[in-house]
């Protein structure tokens, strides 16, 4: 990182501090004007200099940094990139109507599928997403693909964005073992090792037998449940709560690891154990640019503002002739007032 943007931002500091210094000596000859016999200003005006030169230091270090730093381009045409060299994302979602429930989250007042759609962004969000192509099964009463190999993260959005997808199902109990095996036949043409398959789900009761055996394309399995797993909700006449033991199980035969994504999104060490996916923390998680922009946005907020703060509480003197309150008249005086 380039030094540019501190030095340009301590010399801000410098210039602004000097020119206060000389603006105060400038405003103590005319105190009494200003700020009246007390010739002393409101805690605003007090501290009026120190906001300019905070706002002035954070603008122009936030300008500066932006300035260096190199650009984000985001293009219309992207390359394709060959499929060998090709990273999959294949997401195989629950979208039953339990799934729509509102007992997820730190507070357990997100939905389900909010929370889904929290755990997969975090995951894309991390992941240096130049090579990955993603790929979604819903699977509710059945498995249908919704999108495969796509690189526009804003299809993701929309399906995770409240999207009914479980009318697109007969009404029924929820297969995750269909959409398994819907997700391994997508898999089938991939290279080895070149595929991360995540499931997610409330839970759901799998049989002893039938699990799907992946393809050698998918070389890494993570499950996570959502919702709450100690306290329940009803839907639909029984008791649905985050089933730990089944997901935790469905992992355990498919290879893969098992999180409890009902709290806690998915940690990055368990992504890279995972082996199939180029982790980046760096790749779309707040960094410098996002503070120069809200330092940037902050200093000019704090110089734009400072002259109306001034205005309206600047000074507690308030100049102009003052009114004698006027004195209500005893009742006996009104009466011989009104008899004469």
């Amino acid at each position: 990182m380039s030094t540019t943007p501190l030095l340009l931002a301590l010399a801000a500091v410098i210039l602004a501090a000097g020119a206060e210094w000389i603006h105060a000596g400038r405003v103590r000859s005319v105190a009494a004007l200003a700020f009246g016999p007390g010739k002393r200003a409101a805690v605003p005006g007090m501290i009026a200099p120190l906001i300019r030169v905070a706002g002035l230091a954070c603008l122009t270090w936030g300008l500066a940094t932006l300035l260096v730093l190199p650009p984000a381009a985001h293009r219309s045409t992207v390359k394709d990139v060959e499929p060998k060299e090709r990273q999959h994302l294949l997401l195989v979602l629950d979208v039953s109507p339990s799934m729509r429930l509102q007992d997820a989250g730190a507070g357990g007042k997100e939905s389900r599928m909010d929370r889904a759609r929290a755990i997969v962004e975090s995951i894309i969000a991390r992941t240096a997403h130049d090579k990955l192509h993603t790929s979604v099964v819903a699977v509710y009463n059945g498995a249908k693909p919704v999108v495969v190999e796509t690189r526009d993260l804003e299809i993701l959005h929309n399906l995770m964005d409240d999207l009914p997808m479980h009318q697109a199902f007969p009404s029924g109990k929820t297969k995750l073992l269909d959409g398994l095996k819907e997700a391994a036949g997508i898999a089938a043409k991939w290279p080895p090792g070149s595929a991360t398959l995540v499931l997610i789900s409330d839970g759901d009761s799998v049989p002893a037998t039938g699990m799907p055996k992946m393809p050698p394309a998918v070389g890494g399995v993570l499950v996570a449940g959502v919702g709450d797993p100690v306290k329940g909700s009803f839907i639909d006449g029984h008791h649905s709560r985050q089933d730990g033991s089944t997901l935790r199980q469905i992992a355990t035969r498919l290879g893969g690891e098992y999180h409890d994504g009902n709290a806690k999104l998915v940690p990055s060490a368990m992504l890279q154990r995972l082996g199939t996916l180029a982790v980046d923390g760096k790749a779309r998680l707040p960094g410098l640019r996002e503070l120069a922009i809200l330092l940037s946005c902050t200093g000019a907020v704090l110089l734009a503002g400072l002259p109306l703060l001034l205005h309206f509480t600047g000074s507690r003197w308030n100049p102009g002739p003052r009114r004698a309150p006027v004195r209500a008249a005893a009742p006996g005086k009104l009466a011989a007032s009104l008899s004469r």
